[in-house]
């Protein structure tokens, strides 16, 4: 059976990138500091990023005329839609499932992937949700509790350093916004794309309320921020490789790989970890955001990281449909040989 390809290859994303004189708006690297605005250049407006505008007005149309109940039913069908076309990541999902939650019978998980992919549809709409909606709107979709908002706001008002403590689910995007609606701007941990027009997208609409953002790959300006007091968002659920990884349990898989830098950016004085997320429930957004973490980080790198997967893991276990299963969060093992995805090319 032959195997299915997830990503293009470096040879084409160089010709691709080539073909559509991508242009370059983003420092890469340690040390670059702050992304504070969205970079815009006149050649954005050439014909052949005209698509990319497009679907930007398109998405800001639909999550703004459109009620709300039709956006979420349009975007199940979508996410159902995307699934049924993208074999690779349906493949992902599937060995995210058996790799992760080994006692589930195949139809469980079966049902189970198949909501996952409906949320990954309505996350479409969240996003534009996100970046779009005015504070007014978005009001009106809001759940906390008060102990929760209470908590958070002495905490924003002590002078300490936050590292807010999340995880990667569909509706992260909307998880940072409301956090700073009600609580405090802060400072979000982002990748960013060499597409100018979804750069610009994405920067214009993460900064409706916050500060700045920070690339992944710049733990310095990280630190920085921290230094100055800054909360930060940081989701360390991913897969980033072994070299800036130790293994650890995340759910079934005992050997996952699995970040180190929730405990290195812990150790800036004074810093609490706070774990805060957010959940869909009904029409509502349910930001749940808990007490810091006690006597963290210690002096145990294996204890402090299994600790932080295992508050990753409640997390997920009270939405676990809403979690994005679509990436290789076990992809990297501690033998290079073993094949997590042996259907991947």
């Amino acid at each position: 059976m032959a195997k299915l390809k997830l990503h293009v290859d470096y040879e084409e994303k160089v010709k691709e990138e080539k073909a559509n004189k991508r242009i370059e708006t983003v420092k890469k690297g340690w040390g670059n500091g702050f992304v504070s605005k969205p970079t815009f250049v006149k050649k954005m407006l050439l014909p052949h990023f005209w698509g990319a505008w497009f679907a930007l007005f398109l998405l800001w149309s639909l999550v703004t005329f459109l009620p709300y109940p039709v956006q979420m039913w349009i975007g199940r069908r979508v996410g159902r839609l995307l699934g049924s076309i993208s074999p690779a990541r349906k493949y992902v999902l599937k060995r995210n499932l058996e790799l992760a939650f080994p006692e589930k019978s195949p139809d469980e998980r079966h049902e189970l992937s198949k909501e996952i992919q409906r949320n990954s549809g309505m996350a479409l709409f969240e996003t534009g949700i996100a970046w779009f909606w005015p504070d007014w709107r978005l009001k009106r979709h809001i759940k906390i509790d008060d102990e929760d908002l209470k908590g958070a706001l002495e905490i924003a008002k002590s002078g300490n350093p936050i590292l807010v403590l999340s995880c990667h689910f569909v509706t992260l995007e909307l998880m940072a916004r409301i956090y700073a609606t009600l609580i405090t701007p802060g400072i979000g941990i982002y990748r960013p794309t060499d597409h100018p027009i979804w750069e610009y997208a994405q920067v214009k609409g993460r900064l409706r309320k916050n500060i700045a953002l920070v690339n992944r790959n710049d733990p310095r300006s990280m630190l920085k921020a921290l230094m100055r007091k800054m909360p930060i968002w940081y989701a360390p659920d991913q897969d980033y490789g072994r070299k800036v990884s130790i293994f650890v349990p995340f759910f079934a898989v005992k050997e996952a790989a699995t970040v180190v830098g929730t405990r290195n950016l812990a150790k800036v004085k004074g810093t609490l970890v706070q774990p805060a997320w957010t959940i869909r429930e009904g029409s509502k957004y349910h930001l749940y955001v808990k007490a810091p973490l006690n006597n963290f980080p210690t002096d145990d790198e294996v204890i402090d990281t299994t600790r932080i997967n295992q508050v990753i893991e409640k997390m997920i276990l009270m939405a676990p449909e809403q979690y994005l299963w679509l990436h290789r969060r076990f992809k990297t093992a501690p033998n290079p040989e073993e094949k997590r995805y042996p259907g991947l090319e």
